[in-house]
């Protein structure tokens, strides 16, 4: 796996999607290939999503959060069209301060389907990132057919800080561990499911901060809405196919890491030995989401070039769709058929200037 990265480095040098460490390389990178594959969108909505996954019978699944706003109709929703469908009922999907955290949705951020086909909810419970409303921190697995809750995991404090905001996700449910970014703050957090135990890591270690990068996206610089410059974290997660490894990234930084996961399931490993295994592939764009199809490929949502790229398993570098629609391209899904879906959350766009419909993409390279 390692070698796969050196290719990486010199191809996407030219188009900026990734650059060498090595500042005083003089060598003429080679363009990546472009597919030029077309995207078909399947969806749209006039609330922002953020997240998206896809069933085996291909239902697709979104979340809405509360991060920019505390006014919206659902957190969770089965999209077909631009119609939306609270899931699993409207009782989960209407929350405000006066009910209670643990059986509603406050601040979903992302939403998977697992490979046994059933939907995962991250609920971040921090409106608007104010901070996380107690006993809301929640990750909720539920049966995609009967609509039933089947497991919950609640976060404690020493796990999930006030000032946190859970954001990715990544279920194995062969090994039965769970991956959770916290951008707010930087960490991964490691769920054993079989014993419903969570575990804060690497929160000291820089592989999970934010690099301080400004973003410059559609010719806008990204701000918040208080016009400061956003310091995103720990964001973006992949776990490869075979379960070996977890790559991740903060989204204001350039550099990509993973770690081997026979290191974060393990409780008796030593914070400063568990850091030593992180390792370093390299600087990349910036990027949001991102995604191991099955065959190996590692998809990034290039967010400053309207485009999703790719790095095949044959280390060739490859942008899968540049298009002005990928308007800060968020979440991916994998579909039944092989198929990648992805959501756009215009991210970069005050909400009062959003003209366009936020969407949802399908696109098959192959």
């Amino acid at each position: 796996m390692k070698r796969l990265f050196l290719p990486l480095l010199i191809g996407f040098t030219s188009l900026g999607l990734l650059t060498s460490c090595d500042d005083d390389n003089d060598g003429n990178p080679d363009t990546p290939i472009s597919l030029g594959v077309p995207l078909t969108q399947v969806a749209t909505s006039k609330v922002q999503w953020t997240g998206v996954g896809v069933s085996k019978e291909g239902r697709i699944f979104a979340n809405f959060p509360r991060m920019e706003t505390d006014t919206i109709p659902y957190s969770v929703a089965e999209i077909n069209g631009d119609q939306a469908t609270p899931f699993p009922n409207t009782e989960w999907n209407t929350w405000n301060p006066t009910l209670s955290a643990k059986t509603h949705f406050v601040c979903v951020q992302s939403v998977i389907v697992d490979d046994q086909n059933y939907l995962w909810v991250l609920d971040a419970a921090s409106p608007q990132m104010r901070g996380v409303v107690q006993n809301g921190a929640k990750l909720l697995k539920f049966d995609i057919g009967t609509k039933q809750l089947v497991q919950r995991i609640d976060f404690p404090e020493t796990v999930v800080y006030p000032g946190s905001y859970l954001n990715d996700v990544r279920v194995d449910t062969q090994k039965k561990f769970a991956y959770i970014t916290d951008s707010n703050i930087g960490a991964i957090i490691v769920v054993n499911l079989a014993t419903g135990e969570s575990r804060r890591l690497l929160g000291n270690d820089p592989s999970t901060k934010s690099e301080n990068l400004i973003l410059t996206v559609e010719g806008r610089v990204w701000r918040n809405q208080a016009g400061q410059l956003p310091s995103v974290h720990s964001d973006g997660l992949a776990l490869t196919p075979d379960r070996t490894y977890l790559y991740y990234h903060a989204t204001t930084a350039r550099t990509l890491y993973r770690i081997g996961t026979q290191y974060l399931q393990d409780a008796t490993l030593p914070g400063p030995t568990l850091a030593q295994k992180v390792e370093n592939l390299g600087q990349t764009e910036p990027t949001d989401g991102m995604e191991f199809d099955p065959k190996g490929n590692l998809y990034l949502t290039t967010i400053q070039l309207d485009a999703v790229t790719r790095i095949t398993p044959g280390d060739q570098t490859q942008i899968v769709s540049q298009d002005t629609r990928l308007k800060w391209p968020d979440s991916y899904a994998v579909g039944p058929d092989g198929s990648l879906y992805v959501t756009t959350s215009q991210l970069h766009i005050p909400r009062a200037e959003r003209t366009e419909p936020y969407r949802i993409f399908k696109f098959k390279p192959d």
